[in-house]
């Protein structure tokens, strides 16, 4: 009998299942007030060059000549046309007045829906500090209150709408006051507001809706000023007004054209890799400036664009002595495995003793991707003679001159597995993977029974000829499908494997408990990666992903004929009592709780959010520490910033678990008498719920929401965008730690169902080799 494991299959959308906020801008704009929008846009790129989020641009009539000129300024404009006719039965003010449909207009704000966070600027405001605390907000309503008529009134021209108010229900409330005219005539938009919520708003301070008439007589315009409001009839691009001549400068800072304006923002520093590309592509178009096209495709290669970065440096001419450009474009071109032409860029490259040990570094990581392992080492040697400090230098030559354990069995008793093999000081989780793999195929795990090859090498003929000589290939497990790791340019996910070898391979092909591991934000070279992925999926007599969520993703990418095919195999780590040999929980476990967070590719994990999330974390790990002894475990070395951060922000001191130094089997052993991990990183999850201890996720990746799906327990997890983290995190650990042998049985209980799936997986591979 077939057991099925179907639990809700879970929204594949990565923003819905990490619960990242979505933020936008928004403002009404016109032809009439479009020059003030367009300065609107321009000073907010140039005063917050890091932030780049979606803005609304609600209008009723722009012309498409308008509408390009917006876009030409903004690289996520969102047209929202508003209903002209909506405010018609409002009960106050010449509807056929501008300023009175404007007013209006911004209301249409509220109608909102696909964003959590909406900021609203008026088309006569100027940026001119950093917004960065406004991204933070998350709770109310939030506004500077008018400084004309008192603190219990908000002037609307700066709103900070959190979702609770972009719902029907307020919308009805705004409604019901514009119909029955209950609100100050001459405010309109404000009036209504204010008549709805009464003073009950979230309170800013002025600098962020800095009103022009607070300057009158001609004062200077404050250095706190983050924006400059020019309320008033008179625009500063109708000509202005007498009495405000320093405050229209400010305005006409941002007052630039096109060429002016791209130039200006390429030379920022921190800009947004979406702003750099928008601004930066069409200023080296028409300049050629080689410094701006290497930092564009620094950003492109940043966000995985590795072709569009080599096209961005392939179109200007660089001169021999500029070595900086050359290393770019040498590592651009050895990620889409153009390497004999990434050689010659970054061997220009070490002619620079500022850019040498990088150059060395990469073309050490070229040899040994070839296979070479003696070429790798004298590059890195290099690389480290300039920069006796450089780590990735000293990483290559470590990687080159380890010594591959001997092979101990024949060839025709051995599967050849593809996999990352970690190296010493790596990522836990990825350390222990390939021997769990091996562990569901049999308890030998060494290399009587198995052939390595390392994903990210070069499968050439050589590779393809001593695969073929084996029983079988196993292809996994872990996130294998993501493209920046190792990028190359034969498959765009982490194997390096061309179409031509990959169809050559003559031994059944089974693909195990691999995951599709893009983050929220985060894209695939779409052409290339689909197929090689249509092919692998064509060829392989088995193809398991390790959860629900993934294999969604890949069947959305594969004709309607190779569904099937895809089927689940849970991560091996999760079934680790079932796989070891000679396995026994723990009769003892120690009163404690371990705390991991990840910070690879932060700002995808935690948006705007990180400074939040550390002072919810912070107060979870007084509470919980309050009962049991927390300590800080580290996959990688950068895990440990969450140790230093909660000592430097809160005074909060944690023993650190350095497990990027353990072996396997104290990995394990640490894991399983524990009391409970609250992890972020997968595998933060996966190995300890494998060896039998509770888990609670911070979920900052679709990969632990779809595992915890599969077990259905979504409970044992919270996103790190939770606005009340603390408190939730805190409840559910302690209930955990109360519960706690109940939990564990719930533990081995999930852990059944993954384990009936793996067996009969198990039995269907072993009809496919043979035995």
């Amino acid at each position: 009998m077939t057991t099925t494991v179907s639990p809700v299959i879970p929204d594949t959308a990565a923003q819905a299942l990490t619960g990242k906020r979505r933020i936008a801008f928004a403002s009404f704009v016109d032809e009439n007030y479009l020059p003030g929008f367009l300065v609107l846009l321009r000073s907010l790129a140039l005063s917050n060059p890091g932030v780049c989020e979606d803005f609304v641009v609600l209008h009723d009539d722009l012309k498409p000549s308008s509408i390009a000129r917006i876009r030409a300024l903004h690289p996520r404009i969102v047209l929202r046309r508003v209903d002209a006719g909506h405010y018609d039965s409002y009960a106050k003010g010449d509807q056929d007045n501008y300023l009175v449909r404007k007013a209006y207009f911004i209301l249409d704000v509220f109608r909102i829906r696909d964003y959590d966070t909406v900021i609203t600027l008026d088309t006569d405001m100027v940026v001119l500090g950093d917004l960065s605390e406004l991204l933070k907000l998350r709770e109310g309503l939030a506004a500077v209150p008018q400084f004309f008529y008192g603190q219990h009134k908000l002037n609307s021209g700066l709103l900070v709408i959190q979702r609770e108010y972009l719902t029907d229900a307020f919308c009805a409330e705004l409604d019901q006051v514009g119909r029955s005219g209950a609100y100050e005539l001459d405010k309109h938009d404000q009036g209504i507001l204010n008549a709805v919520l009464d003073g009950d708003f979230v309170r800013l301070d002025a600098r962020y809706n800095f009103v022009k008439r607070r300057l009158s007589g001609d004062l200077p315009v404050p250095d706190d000023t983050a924006i400059l409001h020019f309320t008033g009839r008179h625009k500063p691009w109708q000509g202005g007004e007498a009495g405000y001549a320093q405050a229209e400068e400010r305005w006409r800072e941002f007052d630039l054209g096109d060429a002016e304006f791209q130039a200006a923002c390429v030379a920022r520093g921190g800009l947004h890799h979406d702003l750099l590309v928008h601004y930066g592509t069409p200023h080296v178009r028409r300049t050629g400036d080689v410094e701006a096209a290497r930092k564009v495709a620094a950003a492109h290669i940043a966000a995985g664009e590795y072709q569009d970065a080599v096209d961005v440096l392939s179109g200007v001419r660089i001169p021999l002595d500029e070595a900086w450009p050359h290393e770019v474009l040498g590592h651009a071109l050895m990620s889409v495995s153009r390497y004999e032409e990434a050689k010659t860029q970054l061997l220009l490259a070490t002619a620079a003793p500022n850019r040498a040990a990088t150059a060395y570094a990469r073309l050490a990581q070229i040899a040994w991707v070839h296979g070479d392992n003696t070429e790798a080492l004298r590059y890195a040697t290099a690389g480290l003679t300039v920069d006796p400090t450089h780590r990735s230098s000293r990483l290559w030559a470590q990687r080159a001159a380890a010594v591959p354990a001997q092979e101990q069995g024949a060839a025709e008793d051995q599967l050849a597995h593809v996999a990352f093999y970690m190296d010493r000081q790596g990522n836990a989780g990825d350390k222990l993977l390939p021997e769990s793999v091996r562990l569901a195929f049999g308890a030998d795990t060494t290399s009587r029974r198995w052939h390595s090859v390392h994903a990210h090498r070069l499968f050439d003929q050589a590779a393809l000829e001593r695969v073929n000589a084996r029983r079988g290939l196993v292809i996994g497990g872990g996130g294998l499908f993501i493209p920046d790791t190792m990028p190359n340019g034969n498959s765009a996910w982490q194997w390096n494997v061309p179409d031509a070898h990959l169809d050559a391979i003559d031994v059944p092909i089974m693909v195990f408990a691999v995951g599709f591991n893009a983050f929220d934000g985060q894209s695939y070279r779409a052409r290339r990666f689909n197929e090689s992925l249509r092919l692998l999926v064509e060829k392989s007599a088995f193809f398991g992903l390790r959860n629900h969520g993934s294999i969604a993703k890949v069947r959305s990418l594969l004709p309607d004929g190779l569904h099937d095919k895809v089927v689940f195999q849970p991560c091996p780590t999760t079934v680790m009592r079932q796989l070891l040999p000679g396995w026994t929980d723990p009769s003892h476990r120690e009163d404690t709780v371990l705390l991991n967070a990840a910070y690879d590719r932060a700002g995808l994990r935690f948006g705007h959010d990180y400074g939040h999330f550390l002072a919810e974390i912070a107060k979870a790990v007084r509470a919980i520490g309050a009962h049991t002894e927390v300590r800080c475990v580290a996959h990688s070395l950068d895990d440990e910033r969450i140790a230093f951060d909660l000592r430097r922000e809160h005074g909060i001191s944690l023993p650190v678990i350095p497990m990027y130094d353990f072996d396997n089997d104290s990995i394990r052993e640490t894991y399983a008498k524990t009391r409970l991990v609250i992890g972020m990183r997968g595998h933060a999850g996966m190995i300890p719920f494998g060896v039998g201890t509770p888990i609670v996720s911070l979920i900052s990746h679709p990969k632990m929401a779809y595992f915890l799906s599969d077990i259905e327990r979504p409970e044992w997890g919270v996103s790190v965008h939770e606005r009340n983290l603390g408190a939730v995190l805190t409840e559910r650990a302690l209930h955990i730690l109360d519960h706690h042998s109940r939990t564990v049985a719930d533990v081995h209980d999930r852990q059944e169902l993954l384990w009936k799936v793996t067996e009969e997986n198990a039995a269907r591979i072993r009809g496919i080799l043979g035995r």
